[in-house]
C-alpha cells in the first residue's frame, strides 16, 4: 500500500504543484474566497467528483465510498483563505492581488488534500469507509469557518467518527513531519479595554483625571497576576495603547488591545473572571470608567492521544522512523480546535523548509514560501493516514 500511495504521489505531484502555484497567485482573503472555491469545484468537476458546497458561505465538502462506506467516517480538513500581506517572494507564482498573500500556506494545504482526493479515489477498492474532505474558508480571520461549518453539519451524514489536518512548518526540513499527542495549541482571546477619565492641562493636575496613569495600574497588576501562573501554559499581554495626548495635554481616554492565552480551558474562564475582578478594582480605586471587553476566540487545540500515537507509529512506516519528530507545545491558535473539541481530531505539521535553497522564511511573513516536494509527502502520508485508520 505505501508503495502504491507513494507511485500516486508522484503521478499526481506535477498537477497538485500547478494548483497550489495557481492558488498561490490568486489569494483571497477571509469571508471572501469565491473565487478560490470555484476553482477548486471547476477542478473536482473535471475530476467527476461529486460535491456539496455553500456550506459557510464558501465551503466545499467531498464524500468519498470505499468499500463498506457504512463502517466508518474518517474527516480530513484543509483551509484555503489568505492573509493581508504584501508578498516579496520572487517568483513566477507571486500574488496578482496586491496586499493579499497565502502567507500561511493555506495554497499548500487545499492543493495537498486534493491530491489526496485523487489518490484516495484510485484506489478506492482497497480501503473501507468513507472519506469526508472537508475545504474551510476562513480559518485565519474569527469567529473562522470551522465553527460555521460545525453548525450546519459537516460532522454529521455520514457522522464523523475521527479527523485530520495538516499545517505547514517552516520550522522542519521538508520529508519531515512532526506530531504532539494530547494537548498541542492554546485557546486565543482578543482584549479590547477603553480608560475614559478627565483631560486637560497638563500643568493642572487639580483639573484633570489622567486615564494613562490608571492604564499603566491596570497593565501592571494583570501581568503580575498571570506571573503566579507560570507552571499553567498561558500568556496575557498587551501590544496596543493609544491615547493622543502631548507633552502638555492629558487625553480624555486610552485605549488598549492585547490578547490573552492558554491551554487550559477550564483556567481560561477564571482568568476572564480576574481580569474583569481587576479592571473593576482600578475603576474603583481611579475613579475612572473602564470598558473591558473580552472577545473569546479559538478554543485551544487537543489532539487525541490514541489517535495521534496511532498516526505517528503510521508516519513512521511510511516515512521513516527518523523523519517523524515530536512538536513542542505552541500559545499560537488555529480554529480546527472546533474539530478537535467534537471529534477524535489529530492535527499535525509539514515539514516545508529548505535551508540549502532559502526557504527559510517564518509563517505570515511577506517572503514565506514552501518546498514544494513537501506536497508529494503532504498527500502521501494524509492519504496513507486514512486509509490506515
Amino acid at each position: 500500500m505505501i508503495d502504491q500511495i507513494k507511485k500516486l504521489a508522484i503521478i499526481y505531484f506535477d498537477e497538485i504543484v500547478e494548483i497550489r502555484r495557481y492558488l498561490h497567485q490568486h489569494p483571497e482573503l477571509s469571508f471572501h474566497e469565491h473565487k478560490t472555491s470555484a476553482y477548486i469545484k471547476s477542478l473536482l468537476t473535471k475530476w467527476d467528483i461529486p460535491f456539496t458546497d455553500g456550506i459557510a458561505d464558501t465551503g466545499i465538502v467531498v464524500v468519498l465510498k470505499g468499500n463498506n462506506p457504512e463502517k466508518k467516517t474518517l474527516a480530513l480538513r484543509a483551509d484555503f483563505d489568505a492573509l493581508p500581506i504584501i508578498e516579496e517572494n520572487e517568483v513566477e507564482y507571486c500574488s496578482i492581488n496586491k496586499g493579499v498573500m497565502h502567507a500561511c500556506g493555506h495554497d499548500a494545504h487545499t492543493a495537498s488534500l486534493l491530491g489526496v482526493v485523487k489518490i484516495l479515489n484510485s484506489l478506492k477498492s482497497e480501503w473501507e469507509g468513507s472519506v469526508k474532505f472537508i475545504f474551510q474558508p476562513a480559518e485565519e480571520q474569527f469567529p473562522g469557518g470551522a465553527q460555521q461549518m460545525i453548525k450546519e453539519g459537516v460532522l454529521e451524514n455520514p457522522k464523523v467518527e475521527k479527523m485530520f489536518a495538516q499545517h505547514v512548518f517552516p520550522e522542519l526540513e521538508v520529508g519531515k513531519v512532526g506530531f504532539r499527542p494530547g494537548q498541542y495549541m492554546a485557546s486565543a482571546d482578543e482584549l479590547y479595554i477603553t480608560i475614559k477619565g478627565v483631560g486637560g492641562h497638563a500643568a493642572l493636575p487639580h483639573k484633570y483625571n489622567n486615564p494613562i496613569v490608571a492604564a499603566a495600574k491596570l497593565i501592571t497588576n494583570l501581568e503580575e497576576h498571570f506571573l503566579q501562573y507560570q507552571q499553567m501554559p498561558s500568556v496575557f499581554a498587551i501590544g496596543f495603547i493609544q491615547a493622543n495626548g502631548h507633552t502638555n495635554v492629558i487625553p480624555e481616554s486610552i485605549e488598549l488591545k492585547g490578547t490573552f492565552r492558554t491551554m487550559n480551558e477550564e483556567f481560561r474562564n477564571l482568568a476572564h473572571e480576574k481580569m474583569q475582578e481587576i479592571s473593576s478594582a482600578i475603576a474603583k480605586e481611579y475613579s475612572i470608567d473602564v470598558n473591558f471587553s473580552i472577545i473569546k476566540g479559538y478554543p485551544s487545540l487537543y489532539n487525541n492521544e490514541p489517535l495521534t500515537k496511532d498516526a505517528i507509529g503510521f508516519a513512521k512506516e511510511y516515512m521513516g522512523e527518523e523523519n517523524v519528530i515530536t512538536l513542542d507545545m505552541r500559545m499560537t491558535a488555529e480554529d480546527f480546535s472546533y474539530y478537535s473539541h467534537e471529534v477524535s481530531s489529530c492535527f499535525y505539521r509539514l515539514g516545508t523548509a529548505n535551508t540549502s535553497k532559502g526557504i527559510t522564511h517564518g509563517l505570515h511573513t511577506s517572503r514565506f514560501n514552501i518546498d514544494e516536494e513537501a506536497l508529494k509527502v503532504g498527500m502521501g502520508l494524509m492519504a496513507y493516514l486514512t486509509i490506515k485508520n
